[in-house]
Parts: C-alpha cells; structure tokens; sequence
C-alpha cells in the first residue's frame, strides 16, 4: 500500500503514491544521450541479494524520481518502500526529527543545519532532485520604489519558511557577490505565503547576531503583506498568489529574470542546487554497496526522466500540455549541456562549493563545510 505522512508526521496509507515492491518485473529501457545507447535491465530476484530487511526511501514526486517509484527502474539487490509527501518540507520533517528512512531527500540547508553539534547522522548522496536559477525568486513590491539590486539596502524583506532557506541561500549569496548586497543591513521577516505551512522548529534557526530576523505569527501571508507595501521585498521558493495573479502592485527584482539567469551559468558554470538526496551514517558506514546501488538507481531514474524529454522533441512533446517546451529544450541543452541535470561531484563541483560557503558567510553554519565532510566519501569520485 502506498504511504504518506499523516499531521505529526506519522506514516499513514494513501494512494497517490505507488510502492515498489509490488510492481511485476518490467521489461528492459532503452535510453540513448551522447555517449551512445544502452540498456537498462530490471533485476531479476531483486528481493534477496544486497540485504535481508526493505529499504525506505522518500522523495517528493519528481518526474526524474518517478522511474524509481513506479518501478521502471529497481535499484539493484534491494527491496525498496517508497514514501512521498505533499510538501517537500513534510519529508525533512521526519527524516531530521526521527530518522524516519533510510535514504531520503533533504533541503540542503536542513541538511547543512544538522552539522551544528558536531558530524551529522547523515551523509549526502551527489542527487540533486530539486535545482533552480534563483534571481527570480526575489520579489519586490513598486510602492517601494525598488528598481536595481543595489537599492535594497536598509530595507524590509520576507523570507520562505525560515532566515536561510534553501531559495534564500542562493540569491542572498549572488546578490553580496554581484552587487555589495549585505543581509545585516536589512530587516527580515521570516513566515509562509498564501498556503498553510508549519513553522521550521526542527532544524537550527541559525543567523548572525547583527541581523534583525522577526519572525511572522502563524498564518501571516507575506506576499499579502509584500502587495500592500507592509514589506519591501520578498524572497521565497513559491511563488506567491500575487504574483500568480498579475497584480501591478508586486514584481520580479529582475523582469527579465530568463536572460539574467542564462547569463549566471554561462559566467559561473553554476546551476543552482536546492536539495540532495541523504541516507543514515550508519547505512552509509555498513553497507557502502547499498549506498552505491542506490546512487545507480537515482542515476538511472534521471536517465529515463531525460530520455523520454528528449525522444518526445520529435512529436513536439505534445504528451505535456506546454506550449514552446521543445524549443525550450533545445535552447536549454545548447547552454546546459546534453546531460543538462547532472547527478555526481565533479560536474557539480562549483555548484556545491558556492552553497558551502554562501551558507557559512551567512552565518548558517558556524565554519565553512567541505565536500569531504558533507558527501559519502566513496562517491566523492562521481
């Protein structure tokens, strides 16, 4: 039976979310990029190789993860139970306050968070499920009078969920080392918008000691607040209702948002990671040919995810009710590359690096982490 989290964060049934182990063996998939074509073959007795007891793994329900959970794709020698949740944050939750999994994606700046106290019970994978150009998560409002990045000095700014959230981390960072932005100079609010989300409590709230952070009663909605002027600026992974709407009394930082983030990755190289993939310490201490085989599946995943983007261009993707999308993956694998979401260190290693120290320049982390410590160090090679 398919699970989710109930309110606590307990394990309960629901059906929106298929659980692996009681799919039928699929048929092998075909995939081809641009160093060739191959196969991936499902495992025959895949239930009694690597280890006796089930693997749980959670994720949210991404089109690159999905292969896993319908069961196109089996992680070789594992039984796997696959859990989901209608907010990412959910996922964390539990993965941060219970251990709840085995394996489980985590915001990085969560992830990052559980180092505090000393090494973290975690270890991270190099799969980034969720990635995004963050200039366009800024929002400010016209009344005030906001019209270049250097103008948001002493200002008052909202901010998703908590001070240093992951589409938080990102712009903040880019912003101090492209245009002397300086958080301490500002003001910060920090709540949800227009969708019921619960307070971050189980993870460090962590800021340096001269930045003002306030936080917001529950239900205050911040994009309501950065409509009527209440507040000059917003920076939120969501998109607030506002927006979504059209209102004239809000706008993006940057309007042209596309063109200004194209040109960060053709400067840096960087495209901006949001969260990683995680499994227990001791999972990843014990039994390392697991934790590789896990690695594989997520890779395989992705490849399918890809491939199947890629064979639709010929039919002009007409599956996906999205007008322009194959135009769009033209222009988007011409500057990102054939492999335009790479899972592994090295492709990502500038990507990787500028969260490392943006979240330690920022206060969140009291030194600044290397890859060494964060990732598990057999796949630190991938």
């Amino acid at each position: 039976m398919p699970e989710e989290f109930g309110k606590d964060g307990e394990i309960c049934s629901h059906d929106r979310f298929y659980v692996h182990p009681a799919h039928g063996a699929p048929g092998p998939i075909t995939l081809e990029n641009d160093k060739g074509v191959y196969q991936i073959q499902p495992l025959t007795g895949w239930r009694d190789a690597m280890r006796d007891e089930p693997l749980d793994i959670a994720f949210w329900n991404y089109d690159r993860t999905r292969a896993l959970s319908d069961g196109r794709v089996r992680i070789e020698g594992i039984e796997a139970r696959f859990h989901t949740a209608p907010i990412v944050t959910e996922i964390f939750e539990a993965m941060v306050r219970r251990g709840a999994f085995d394996v489980s994606e985590l915001g990085l700046t969560y992830f990052l968070r559980t180092f505090a106290d000393g090494p973290s019970p975690f270890l991270a994978l190099p799969v980034f499920p969720n990635r995004a150009f963050r200039h366009s998560a800024i929002y400010v409002s016209t009344a005030s009078g906001i019209e270049r990045p250097e103008q948001l000095t002493g200002r008052t700014i909202g901010e998703l969920a908590l001070y240093g959230h992951d589409a938080g981390v990102m712009p903040k960072g880019i912003l101090a080392d492209e245009f002397g932005f300086r958080p301490e100079c500002n003001r910060w609010i920090v709540g949800g918008i227009d969708f019921p989300m619960k307070p971050i409590d189980f993870v460090p709230q962590s800021h340096p000691a001269g930045v003002e952070v306030t936080l917001a009663p529950t239900g205050t909605d911040l994009g309501a607040l950065l409509e009527a002027g209440e507040i000059d600026v917003l920076i939120s992974a969501d998109v607030p209702r506002c927006v979504l709407e059209g209102s004239p009394r809000v706008r993006r930082l940057f309007t042209d948002h596309k063109a200004v983030e194209r040109d960060y990755f053709r400067r840096t190289g960087i495209f901006p990671i949001m969260h990683a993939v995680v499994v227990t310490r001791e999972l990843a201490e014990r039994e390392p040919e697991v934790v590789q085989a896990v690695y594989r599946g997520f890779c395989d995943a992705k490849a399918v995810a890809a491939e199947e983007l890629v064979r639709g261009m010929t039919f002009n993707n007409m599956g996906l009710m999205i007008p322009w999308l194959t135009d769009l993956l033209s222009q988007d694998r011409e500057l990102l590359g054939a492999g335009w979401w790479p899972y592994g260190i090295r492709p990502n290693h500038a990507a990787i690096d500028a969260v490392l120290r943006y979240h330690h320049e920022q206060g969140l982390t009291a030194r600044r982490l290397s890859v060494e410590e964060v990732f598990v160090p057999y796949l630190l090679d991938k």
